[in-house]
């Protein structure tokens, strides 16, 4: 029987229960770096396209119970008019033979070419939502849990911010313009899905980020960052009312009345909370240079920002968590310390009644990083290992003592993170 539906989410929340996972770096950004001439689409620079059915397999070999996947929507749907699920067909019914549950990936940052201007397109929200509805209909009564959009505030970042990625926009006044679009498009998904099948379970899934400083100059604009660590799931929950810290500045930064109230009036739900993090990204710790400017640097966190996040996350929405990804890079070693030691945050959060009711070792395999696109080398030199197996040159799958060690803790069930203390009252 199927644990990942909306019916059952109580039964994720039970203090017995636990969601051990994996997944495989799914990002797709399909337009060409211009001095490049590169696009950025993992499954493509990690073999995943070719050897699908033994990457998969290798999923199986976990004994996992479900696994983040993300579906490649710009090989599904390759223009308006044209649908192809032969991909999205055999690897979902691979999975689901090994008994292992899809939480599909819906969109991973990269749209479709033929959408001009990407999440600014007019027509973004009602076509993803649409392609939401068609890959619920495609595997209904087989596939119970989706992620509309992975990671939106890294999405407004690299394509409104920065202007890495589509659709090219810099500065806040972007960032704001691609969250809002990003959340509606999130919002009509989710209404989408459910008028397919009201089972369906959304995981909202979003990076998140732990800011500090010691230095009283810098505070405001610590307290300020730590505020759009939550703009996304606020936005779609429709928590943005008039006491909202970020309201004003949303309203400074491009967004309007009407714009806001809409996020209201369609507010969704949080069933599942995900929380991506890693000890070398995540802690934002701030400094000052030389001239007097803040720059945020990124130590190497240690398994206590697993408990400050979770409970961050639970006290603001109380709302069952799950870690969406986590790893660390490098060595095996390094590896397994990190395996080890954030296992046992998870077990300190749940011992304190905090239902955090899953975690996702991500990647399965080592990534290519996003520096390819940019960059001039091939792609074997951007390879980083952050997985249960490594990847070699020639991207053979080289499994590591790692994968012993999850197998172990699946086997385990909950016996490695314990049961959650009785007295958390989960809101479902």
């Amino acid at each position: 029987m199927t644990l990942l539906c909306q019916s059952r989410v109580a039964q994720l929340s039970d203090p017995q229960a636990f969601l051990w996972a994996t997944g495989i770096e799914d990002t797709f950004i399909t337009a060409r770096w211009p001095q490049t001439g590169r696009s950025l689409d993992e499954y493509e620079l990690t073999g995943h396209y070719e050897r699908w059915h033994e990457d998969l397999g290798l999923i199986g070999e976990l004994g996992v119970p479900a696994a983040r996947y993300g579906l490649p929507w710009h090989r599904i749907q390759p223009a308006p008019d044209r649908w192809d699920w032969d991909f999205a067909d055999r690897a979902i019914d691979r999975l689901l033979g090994f008994g292992v549950e899809p939480i599909v990936d819906l969109v991973h940052y990269g749209l479709p070419p033929w959408l001009d201007g990407a999440y600014l397109h007019p027509d973004f929200a009602h076509r993803m939502a649409e392609y939401a509805a068609c890959t619920a209909s495609r595997f209904r009564g087989r596939v119970f849990a989706y992620t509309p959009l992975n990671e939106p505030r890294i999405t407004a970042w690299y394509c409104g911010r920065l202007g890495w990625w589509p659709p090219h926009r810099h500065g806040w006044k972007g960032f704001v313009a691609v969250m809002l679009a990003a959340c509606r498009g999130i919002v009509e998904t989710v209404h989408a899905l459910r008028a397919v099948d009201s089972e369906i379970l959304i995981a909202h899934v979003d990076a998140t980020d732990l800011y500090s400083t010691s230095l009283p100059r810098f505070a405001a604009e610590q307290a300020h960052r730590q505020e759009l660590v939550f703009l996304a799931l606020d936005l779609v929950s429709g928590r943005i009312d008039s006491g909202h810290p970020l309201r004003d500045w949303v309203l400074r930064h491009g967004g309007t009345e009407p714009v806001l109230a809409w996020f209201s009036e369609h507010a969704v739900d949080l069933p599942l909370v995900g929380i991506n993090l890693y000890p070398m990204f995540t802690a934002k710790v701030a400094r000052e240079t030389a001239v007097g400017r803040l720059r945020w640097r990124m130590p190497y966190a240690g398994p206590e920002l697993i408990e400050q996040l979770g409970r961050m996350y639970w006290e603001r929405y109380h709302a069952p968590l799950f870690i969406a990804e986590t790893a660390s890079v490098g060595s095996v070693a390094r590896r397994r310390a990190w395996l080890a030691d954030s296992v046992k945050a998870v077990r300190r959060l749940r011992e304190a009644g905090i239902p955090l009711i899953g975690y996702t070792w991500w990647p399965l395999f080592a990534l290519v990083t996003w520096a390819y696109r940019q960059g001039t080398h091939p792609p074997a030199h951007y390879l980083r290992q952050m997985g249960l197996w490594n990847l070699d040159s020639n991207l053979a799958r080289v499994r590591t003592p790692l994968v012993g060690d999850y197998q172990a803790l699946v086997r385990g069930r909950a016996a490695a993170v314990g049961d959650r203390a009785a007295t958390a009252a989960v809101h479902s």
